[in-house]
């Protein structure tokens, strides 16, 4: 993506995932004296350490990004802790695993105690809707390293999440089977992932656009992203089996790809797109291809379950999701996601393009 829209905004993906590569490459050589206690490789949305039996203890790291520098432009912090507990939960809960902790870090240009209990209400509130605890965190007050938009609200917020999961009930994707449903449950709209490109294409936060039916661009891109935590704990409950977990992140529907079954997946009936993204597209000059590789597009969880068991797990999870629905159905293609309604393949190393004539 070296020519497109985002790499224009200042990310080049493609960089980054040789970056990512680069990291793993070393960090794979880490001798301990004992075999490593990881059940998973690297790539799932969290790895899992067996500690004794078949308990295994789930963990993932990840932050807001961006989405931060649009609350110090409106000044108002009280949100991004929600995104914070979300993008972290959302990831553990994709190997099977009940959250159960959460640990933030929290870096600023000034100690401002009306920011700091502002960002402690986000985090309370997350917590609270993904029934987990914070048993702990770290401030840290850094202004040579951070700087505000403006200064001096500066802030990064990064959260790490522990889960419990029994090793054999594990989900990982190794299950999903052609002719399988995959169930889409709607996003609120950007979530926490794309926002350089977003923000270089919407720089006015105070504007109303008709599309957005009143609200602000400021108040569409805040809107926290979705806890899906409830959501898997009733299928757990429920006795459907659960054949893969998927949350929809910065590469979009390519996260399905993340999951270990050697599959395809095509996405015959998308769930309805957010007009905060019709937006972005006109406004940064981004194409369909390339805005299914950086957003959501308005799927942000996917569940994927027998055939007859579809309708099932759909009236469990529109209970909590409004929305949810069969978005399409797991393939023999291995490896490829296709968005026949978009004209779209994609693969993990390319993104996603026209299909190839044959």
């Amino acid at each position: 993506m070296a020519d497109s829209a985002y790499a224009r905004a200042g990310v080049d993906t493609g960089q980054a995932g040789r970056g990512v590569a680069a990291l793993v490459e070393v960090l794979r050589t880490i001798d301990i004296g004992r075999p490593s206690r990881a059940v998973l490789g690297s790539g799932h949305y969290a790895n899992v350490l067996r500690l004794a039996g078949d308990t295994g203890l789930a963990l993932s790291t990840d932050g807001v990004g961006t989405k931060l520098i649009v609350a110090e432009q409106l000044g108002r912090y009280d949100t991004v802790g929600i995104d914070c507990i979300a993008m972290n939960v959302n990831d553990v809960i994709c190997v099977g695993a009940d959250p159960i902790a959460v640990l933030d870090y929290v870096a600023v240009e000034e100690a401002d105690p009306e920011l700091l209990a502002a960002v402690g209400r986000g985090l309370k509130a997350g917590a609270q809707e993904a029934g987990v605890e914070i048993p702990g965190g770290e401030l840290a007050v850094v202004p040579e390293l951070i700087r505000g938009h403006p200064s001096p609200g500066g802030i990064d917020l990064v959260g790490m999440c522990v889960g419990l999961v029994e090793i054999p009930r594990m989900v990982t994707g190794a299950a999903a089977r052609p002719g399988d449903a995959i169930v889409g449950l709607p996003s609120s709209g950007v979530h926490s992932n794309g926002f350089t490109l977003a923000r270089s294409a919407l720089d006015d936060l105070s504007e109303q656009p008709g599309e957005l039916g009143g609200r602000t661009v400021g108040e569409a891109l805040l809107e926290p992203t979705v806890i899906y935590v409830r959501t898997t704990r009733a299928l757990r409950d429920s006795g459907l089996e659960v054949r893969g977990l998927a949350h929809i992140t910065g590469e979009g529907l390519l996260n399905l790809l993340r999951l270990e079954a050697q599959v395809g997946y095509r996405i015959d009936s998308p769930l309805p797109v957010p007009p905060i993204f019709g937006l972005i597209a006109a406004r940064s000059g981004a194409g369909v291809a390339e805005m299914h590789e950086v957003f959501n597009m308005g799927c942000g969880f996917c569940v994927i379950v027998p055939d007859e068991q579809a309708a099932e797990a759909v009236a469990l999870l529109a209970e909590h999701h409004p929305g949810a629905a069969v978005i399409g159905s797991v393939t023999d293609g291995a490896g490829v996601v296709e968005l026949p309604g978009q004209g779209l393949e994609g693969r993990a190393e390319t993104g996603f393009s026209a299909p190839s004539s044959t």
